[in-house]
């Protein structure tokens, strides 16, 4: 992916951000280390490893610069450390504050190197909004909301929900743009839906692809981080790079218990959420992750079964091609049903609206589950695949109202 061209405008602004932050580390190291301070060096230091990870992925004369900058803001952070134990010894401050400058002198020099070589098409902008995968964005900013009420049992707090759900979206919308840079060959090779998407087209170029997705994901740890707490910022993070790098990269190609391991990614949201309004993690956190984990098998192999050709001709190795439709729909029944005896026993924790409605989604799920074990048609899988849609948002928002009854 490596190219001579000009970095693109997502990369540069990054870069800006990021001069303009340690621009407000040296600023506020000279007058206070309050929260200010701390707060411009957690917006400066994420979007600066994204600003390497793009340079050493794309643009590699950015690289210097780029690793300087990075480098020089890490040592004013830890010398940081040595002015608070020093009681703010005038050596300790002296190098904090000159590693600052020198890491803001670097991010100059990147930004102007940022713009040597030959320009490179940015593409249409609706093809950006496509690269977040909006559909799939939504569901995860449901289950995201929904966590968040049950984190803080019953309304959370306005701003900060307002903040969680941005930088959510910015993160499931970065992890997923890079899902699309990734996976550009054997989108070509799936059939004519995946073969039009932005990347897999040419219609936008990967470096500027990678460019957007790196850098939403690093806007969304800046967010969360200094507006709602670090946990939040990491959590969200975590699941972004365990999606792009764990599922994406390795998983998705490797083994057709795929979808099984990399779920995990999708069931990240409401525990960001949670963790948003409580500040920290409890049992219920973890049963919203169990929910979502459990659920992801049945859900996604019934799309496997509705397209089980596209992935073949890609040779990604999904169950019905490996194992066949028989064990694909067993599957499906014995992941169906300990997801519903789960949902249905969490229940004690998340109440009875929670509850109830747990018993009847879940019981109409399992008679889906079992009409497709009975009749494998592509007829059965759609009816499922739709359903179990439905079954989560449902599921979530009876769980994100239940306390709200209390």
């Amino acid at each position: 992916m490596r190219s001579d061209s000009a970095a693109g405008p997502f990369l540069r602004g990054a870069i800006m951000a990021a001069a303009i932050a340690t621009a407000a580390v040296v600023i506020s190291a000279t007058i206070d280390s309050g929260r200010g301070h701390w707060a411009a060096a957690l917006v400066a230091v994420p979007l600066l490893v994204a600003a390497v990870a793009v340079a050493r992925l794309a643009y590699p004369r950015l690289l210097p610069a780029t690793i300087s900058a990075l480098a020089f803001l890490l040592v004013a952070i830890a010398s940081g450390g040595l002015v608070a134990w020093s009681d703010g010894a005038a050596w300790a401050n002296v190098i904090h504050v000159a590693s600052a400058g020198a890491s803001l002198a670097a991010s100059l020099v990147a930004l102007v190197v940022s713009f040597r070589g030959d320009p490179l098409a940015l593409g249409p902008w609706r093809d950006y909004i496509t690269l977040t995968k909006p559909r799939i964005m939504s569901l995860l900013l449901l289950t995201g909301a929904a966590g968040m009420f049950v984190g803080a049992g019953g309304w959370p707090n306005g701003w900060d929900f307002v903040a969680m759900m941005v930088g959510l979206a910015l993160a499931c919308g970065g992890s997923s743009a890079l899902n699309h840079v990734m996976d550009a060959d054997i989108d070509k090779l799936m059939g004519e839906r995946t073969a039009a998407r932005p990347v897999a087209s040419g219609r936008v170029a990967a470096p500027r692809a990678l460019e957007f997705g790196v850098v939403l994901m690093a806007l969304s740890f800046a967010l969360l981080a200094t507006t709602v707490n670090v946990l939040t910022a990491v959590l969200a993070l975590i699941g972004g790079l365990f999606y792009v790098v764990v599922y994406t990269g390795y998983l998705k190609r490797s083994t057709d218990q795929n979808i099984v391991i990399g779920g995990a990614a999708g069931a990240v949201p409401p525990v960001v959420g949670f963790a948003a309004a409580a500040g920290d993690l409890t049992l219920p956190a973890l049963w919203l992750f169990l929910i979502v984990f459990l659920w992801t098998p049945p859900h996604f192999w019934a799309l496997a079964l509705m397209i089980k050709e596209h992935y073949a001709a890609a040779n990604v190795p999904m169950l019905p091609g490996t194992k066949g439709d028989r064990e694909t729909t067993r599957q499906i029944l014995l992941y169906s049903v300990v997801m519903v005896a789960f949902t249905v026993a969490v229940g004690y924790w998340f109440g009875p609206v929670y509850t109830v409605a747990a018993l009847l989604l879940g019981a109409y799920f399992l008679v889906l589950a079992w009409q497709l074990r009975r009749d494998t048609s592509r007829r059965r899988a759609v009816v499922l695949f739709h359903y179990s849609l439905a079954y989560l948002a449902l599921l979530f928002v009876a769980a994100a109202v239940d306390p709200l009854f209390v």
